[in-house]
């Protein structure tokens, strides 16, 4: 049902446009910051800390787990507060801290009592990145869908934060790593003063629809088919893909005669993928609207499977630089068709639980659950055949996903919509 706005149209106009200017530039300061600390991530613990495969993914699979258990505690609270932002002004004050927690208490943990600093860097790194990114991502679904504008659009901002940061990350990583932490804090201030500007929930006059969530509504949403069908994709899909980008950046770097050439040259090649990304980040909501959100998550998985098949058979660096840029086309329409889709299934007012649930937790189970065992493979087998066998498994949940997704809204989000309008 559609519903009337109060305010006059110049003032709904201008509103829009500060809704949608505020929360691409809270996205651009998130992944900004975010860049500096994760883009090279991989190649600071294999470089720096001389750690090997196996640990590395320890670590990911570490940081998962507690993202996987903060997950599900974030997307209730931020249903219960709908647009407010007291939870992201906490990630905000976390995100300031980064250089001396990265410098200052990580590393020396790491060096000196490995669990430990694995411990309290995965509880970190969950409260400010791996659990807060859908939080904020639903957040700002919210506020721009309630101004008309697309998602996507304020998504591709997210997507330049990203790319600035990676443009200089390789330099500074190659003169000293602990430069990007520290301007990850910089960063990290510039969040909160974008957050703060962010406006505040329209108000609505006509019929209404009862936004309070109850929590026999959020533990409901276990009781749908729906839900499962669409967790079973992004277990037996993205999150496969996942745990192949995690040391990516190693194997990329493997290319090179000189090491040091190799992460300056990601930097600049993650980068330049980014802004790619960005662009197709203004055009996926076309491309979703055109081919459907289930044939959206299909095209986006095909895309996963070519990109980690190919990986294993190539052979020098101008191939695997290709490859790389298939994550810009890959990306985008994930995260468009994944809104649509959870917005066309289910009710809108549990977005925020089912996108951190069935999207973001369900990936951080399978990290968790991987995450070492592939680090294993990787130093066993090689990055090359670990690929080949990664790109088998997902191939094969594609197939089984083409038939569980479902192409029209199901009969759950149907009586959802008939009792909340009666």
């Amino acid at each position: 049902m559609n519903k009337a706005i109060v305010g006059k149209p110049d003032s709904i106009q201008k509103i829009a446009t500060t809704a949608y200017w505020s929360s691409s530039l809270t996205l651009f300061a998130f992944f900004n910051t975010w860049s500096f600390c994760f883009s090279l991530f991989p190649l600071w613990l294999s470089q720096t800390l001389q750690l090997n495969g196996k640990d590395i993914g320890t670590i990911f699979g570490a940081n998962a787990l507690a993202a996987l258990i903060i997950m599900p505690f974030y997307g209730v609270i931020q249903d219960r507060l709908g647009t407010q932002k007291q939870l992201l002004v906490l990630v905000g004050g976390l995100l300031v801290i980064t250089g001396p927690f990265f410098e200052l208490v990580y590393r020396p943990l790491l060096d000196r009592y490995f669990i430990v600093g694995v411990v309290v860097g995965a509880v970190y790194f969950a409260l400010t990145f791996g659990a807060a990114v859908g939080t904020l991502e639903a957040l700002i679904e919210r506020v721009v869908r309630q101004h008309a504008v697309e998602f996507g659009k304020a998504r591709l901002w997210g997507s330049l934060g990203w790319a600035c940061a990676s443009f200089v990350a390789g330099n500074l990583f190659n003169v000293n790593p602990e430069l990007n932490f520290w301007l990850a804090s910089l960063t990290g201030i510039g969040f909160l003063i974008c957050l703060i500007w962010l406006p505040s929930p329209l108000i609505q006059v006509g019929p209404t629809i009862s936004t309070k969530v109850t929590f026999t509504e959020l533990i409901g949403v276990f009781s749908l088919p729906a839900f499962w069908r669409l967790s079973l994709y992004v277990m037996g899909v993205s999150c496969i893909y996942q745990i192949y980008e995690q040391q990516f950046p190693i194997y990329f770097a493997s290319f090179f005669a000189d090491i040091a050439q190799g992460n300056r040259f990601y930097g600049y090649l993650n980068s330049f993928q980014v802004f790619l990304e960005a662009g197709l980040m203004f055009l996926a909501p076309a491309i979703v609207n055109r081919i459907g959100a289930k044939n959206g998550l299909l095209l986006s998985g095909l895309v996963m499977v070519v990109r980690m098949a190919m990986s294993g058979l190539a052979d020098g660096p101008i191939l695997i630089s290709l490859l790389k840029l298939l994550h810009a086309l890959e990306l985008p329409i994930l995260l468009v068709a994944i809104f649509k889709y959870i917005v066309l299934h289910f009710d809108a007012r549990l977005s925020a639980t089912i996108y951190l649930v069935g999207f973001n937790v369900f990936m951080q189970v399978v990290t968790t659950a991987l995450s070492s065992q592939v680090g294993e493979l990787y130093d066993t087998f090689g990055f090359a055949e670990a690929y080949l066998l990664l790109a088998g498994v997902v191939a094969t949940n594609l197939l089984i996903s083409m038939w569980l997704l479902d192409e029209k809204p199901c009969l759950e989000r149907l009586k959802s919509v008939s009792r909340s309008a009666d």
